[in-house]
């Protein structure tokens, strides 16, 4: 298993190199930290609705939109990526994706128990200090590779994520400023200092190699891997992947209303994450489906899958709730935090 200590890299790389790896199929750990500010989104999020793109724009801050699932994130130098590659099939590592997170998390966990933070896991995949978020964390598989990345959250600008995100109004912004401030906290705010980069690295090492053996410290990015990554960040970048799941939704055939026919939109707060819902309810029954959110979902395809299921299912919780546990049980599919009752309850 290689290991990459890469501290400061372009902005693009600290999200291309690990998706690189996994399509080269290349188990490793890495670490780096973006030498400029971009803004993050998650696999499933629907950019218009998640970001001021206006905002962003003016300030010359880049968007990417990564193919693993979570939420919209502010991302800067102040914070130090973990990032895990692995294959699914790695004797060790558990089937559950939540097992999984809390195996995994555990020396990040310890890590920053060394320097002074009072961390703990909280399931699905946070890591917590005194009550407060101080890792997010996000997982995918591509290409049968199982990745899983976090950060250590050095310092954070609070005020940064609260503006580039898109917010109905002013009061609403100042609430998620205040929001972010009270739960979501940073070595500098638990501890008064800030270790270094490459001791933070050191110490996840040593306890990483504890739980899944010796690492092969590469000291550069090989030709390859190189070239694997830009075509990654080529396809990231480009519009036809960033506004996806706009695009999806646009293609989507109008519909006039009359009785009995109308368009159904929720947001919903699940334990796995947030759930956006927009759908037609066509006499009772569900058409143009589309999901979008923070969740995690495995496999990532199964998503388009998964509205094309809905299609034609009755409003109603026993007949969604079959319908979906049918398509979970077919597929294979996972939605850490989410059931297949409560994604039903979403519709309702």
């Amino acid at each position: 298993m290689e290991y990459y200590f890469l501290d400061r890299v372009p902005w693009g790389d600290s999200q291309s190199l690990y998706h690189a790896a996994a399509y080269l199929g290349r188990e490793m750990l890495m670490l780096c930290r973006p030498a400029t500010p971009y803004f993050c989104l998650g696999c499933h999020q629907d950019a218009r609705q998640e970001i001021d793109l206006e905002y962003a724009r003016q300030h010359g801050i880049p968007l990417l939109r990564r193919e693993v699932g979570g939420g919209a994130v502010y991302l800067d130098g102040e914070q130090l990526f973990y990032q895990f590659i692995l294959c699914k099939d790695r004797p060790g590592l558990p089937a559950a994706k939540g097992d999984l997170y809390r195996l995994l998390l555990q020396p990040v966990v310890e890590t920053y128990r060394q320097f002074g933070v009072a961390a703990e896991f909280r399931p699905v995949n946070d890591i917590i200090a005194n009550g407060r978020k101080v890792s997010g964390n996000g997982a995918a598989e591509i290409n049968n590779m199982f990745i899983l990345v976090g950060n250590f959250i050095l310092d954070f600008d609070y005020e940064m994520m609260s503006k580039v995100l898109r917010v109905p109004d002013e009061k609403f912004r100042d609430k998620v400023y205040k929001s972010l401030s009270e739960n979501l906290s940073t070595f500098r705010r638990e501890t008064g200092r800030i270790p270094t980069t490459p001791e933070l690295a050191s110490d996840l090492r040593r306890r990483v190699e504890a739980l899944l053996g010796p690492l092969d410290e590469k000291e550069e990015i090989d030709a390859a891997l190189r070239q694997k990554a830009d075509e990654r960040f080529a396809e990231m970048y480009a519009d036809a992947w960033l506004f996806e799941n706009d695009a999806r939704k646009e293609r989507h055939a109008q519909v006039k209303i009359r009785d009995g026919v109308f368009v159904l939109q929720k947001v919903v707060k699940l334990p796995g994450g947030l759930v956006r819902v927009t759908a037609t309810n066509q006499e009772g029954r569900l058409a143009d489906v589309h999901l979008s959110g923070d969740f995690f979902i495995y496999p990532v395809s199964a998503l388009s899958d998964l509205e094309q299921a809905l299609e034609g299912a009755a409003l109603e919780a026993r007949a969604l709730t079959e319908v979906i546990q049918s398509f979970y049980i077919r597929a294979g599919v996972e939605t850490p935090g989410i059931t297949p009752e409560a994604l039903a309850g979403v519709f309702l």
